[in-house]
């Protein structure tokens, strides 16, 4: 406590010192790129697809206050989400905090977002005072309970869901708790994989830990944190700006999930945003009560959503830290699907995710058309997880969300498989997943005539099918787009819906719902085609040779071009009838 109070009094004198403007703007890239440092620490040494080849993980540091003062290249998605778990950590913990102290929660009403996703908070001490935290949260494959992956739809509480861990130490002062350890290593089916991604985590924590001390050895502590509580000024000033730049006004958009895998009623979203002077609002009221499957999202992840939605239609420097948080505020009401009350299931609430971010798009088009593209399924709609035990009695577990395409833009087609703005996903490469799993990939495929006719056409839906090498095993399935394809904007057409089914290995086929649990043996193969992305404008004002160039491509057929853009392809080579389609187009604007 002594060499704490001393600290303290280094601390204060060292605010007293002049500070410099370029020191600060030093300091915000440095911050950058020391969580860059960590999220490649996390990449180069985690064990499971889903974290080193998927990227489903975030790095972040903090100040004592538990202020994000940066964040790595990783999930936009976490972009709001990871201060609340250093917050739980220090109304747990407050003083009893220590260097060499990790603490850890996975708790999704408390700290984390749901249980699969586990965070790490790292206290940052110099010269015995509390400077800040580094903190990493990464995707576990496995976290345990009823069923492999811990994403099943069909959950209707947490308690089910698997291993809960509320904020606790990890490791005292510099020691590990192997009993802590050793009980996250019993309640998982694979281990190695959790306990190595965990790992990673440590690590990136330490680099973030090394690091930081070093800028403050550099500044001083007190001039330090002073030019992190600049940077979160000058951040709020900029977001600031940029949202007196927008339009001025209230818009509002409604959009729908096909079901919770329980009940298959669609789930509405609302999402009304007010945009002021200098301030933003996003008020999810209206949608939908708290569902019984676990598609239920906790309010960090909901706030994150929307946090990241708006960042992505101001100036792309503003730095991603907590002053960008100010100007903007998000309502949602409390036993709603996207704040619901414990203990709600939510292990599957990326789907939840997904639909508040379209909703909110869908909003935010009205307000600034020529920024917002048209709906796409850029987004994991697909989430696939498949687990047993292998001919050895070893347990295994394959976790992947897919990803499919763009919609449309104000200026240029929808990309085709292409990551979406919210996300930084990557695929798993077939031979890596055959390699590891028991599973053969006997197609990864665009569809033609699947994106949404448009003055600018929507990305196009992609196909996968999965054969199983295992007996006995369980598939679940988290999908959507179904019932409610992807929109378009500004007159383009919706993408198409999408579509799963398993062909057994006796040659019967399965026509199964977008969200489903079922057991698979040896033979049987899981068809999936994820959703095709809306078009932008009328689809009788695009370039006819681009119509061409997509018909050459194979990308639609010569039959989609003449029914959804009115343009005639025929011959061989395929070339343009311009008279016909000339004609075809006047009658189509006609009944249109």
């Amino acid at each position: 406590m002594q060499a704490q109070a001393s600290g303290e009094a280094v601390l204060r004198k060292e605010m007293l010192q002049t500070r410099d403007p370029f020191a600060l703007e030093l300091i915000k890239n440095a911050l950058v790129t020391l969580a860059d440092e960590m999220a490649l620490t996390v990449s180069r040494t985690a064990r499971s697809f889903v974290v080193k080849e998927a990227l489903d993980f975030s790095t972040a540091l903090f100040l004592a206050d538990g202020e994000l003062i940066a964040q790595g290249t990783c999930l936009p998605f976490h972009l709001g989400a990871m201060p609340f778990a250093v917050r739980s950590v220090l109304n747990t913990f407050g003083g009893r905090i220590r260097p060499g102290d990790l603490f850890v929660t996975n708790d999704p009403y408390d700290g984390s977002t749901h249980l699969p996703d586990v965070v790490l908070v790292r206290p940052i001490y110099r010269e015995g005072a509390l400077l800040g935290f580094s903190s990493a949260l990464a995707h576990m494959t496995d976290i345990g309970g009823r069923i492999p992956g811990g994403n099943a739809s069909d959950s209707t509480e947490v308690y089910q869901e698997g291993l809960r861990i509320p904020p606790s130490r990890l490791w005292h002062q510099g020691v590990p708790d192997e009993n802590l350890f050793r009980i996250i290593e019993r309640n998982v089916r694979v281990p190695d994989k959790v306990i190595g991604d965990i790992r990673s985590l440590i690590a990136a924590c330490m680099v973030g830990e090394r690091e930081m001390i070093k800028l403050a050895d550099r500044y001083g502590s007190g001039p330090f944190r002073q030019y992190c509580i600049d940077l979160l000024d000058y951040t709020e000033r900029f977001t600031r700006a940029e949202i007196a730049k927008l339009p001025k006004g209230t818009w509002r958009f409604v959009d729908h999930l096909d079901g919770d895998g329980i009940d298959p009623r669609p789930i509405p979203f609302v999402a009304t945003v007010t945009i002021g002077a200098d301030d933003l609002t996003i008020d999810f009221t209206g949608t939908s009560p708290q569902v019984r499957g676990a598609i239920n999202c906790v309010f960090p992840f909901t706030l994150s959503t929307a946090l990241a939605c708006v960042r992505s239609i101001v100036d792309l420097s503003i730095p991603n830290n907590a002053g960008y948080f100010r100007p903007i505020k998000v309502i949602a009401p409390e036993g709603t699907i996207v704040n619901p009350r414990p203990p709600a299931a939510v292990a599957a609430r990326g789907i939840t995710g997904i639909r508040i971010a379209d909703t909110v798009f869908g909003a935010l088009a009205q307000a600034v058309p020529h920024l917002i593209p048209a709906c796409g399924s850029n987004l994991p709609e697909v989430g696939v997880s498949f687990g047993g035990t292998d001919a050895h009695g070893k347990s295994f577990v394959y976790l992947e969300f897919l990803l499919s395409s763009w919609g449309g833009g104000p200026d240029r087609d929808g990309m085709d498989a292409c990551t979406g703005t919210l996300v930084n996903y990557s695929n798993t490469p077939a031979e890596m997943i055959e390699a590891d799993q028991p599973l053969a990939v006997e197609r990864y495929a665009f569809v033609p005539d699947t994106g949404g006719a448009g003055r600018f056409r929507g990305g196009l839906a992609i196909e996968r099918h999965l054969r199983f090498k295992a007996d006995d095993a369980v598939l679940q399935i988290r999908s959507d787009r179904r019932d409610h394809r992807t929109y378009g904007l500004a007159g383009g057409g919706q993408g198409a819906a999408s579509d799963v089914s398993i062909r057994r290995a006796d040659g019967k086929v399965d026509h199964l719902p977008a969200k489903f649990l079922t057991r698979v043996n040896k033979g049987d193969v899981f068809a999936v085609r994820m959703a095709g992305g809306g078009g932008f404008g009328d689809p009788l004002e695009r370039d006819p040779d681009a119509v061409l160039a997509d018909v050459v491509e194979g990308k639609i057929t010569a039959a989609h071009a003449r029914e959804g853009y009115g343009v005639v392809v025929g011959g061989s080579p395929p070339g343009i009838d311009a008279a016909a389609t000339q004609g075809l187009r006047t009658r189509m604007r006609r009944r249109s």
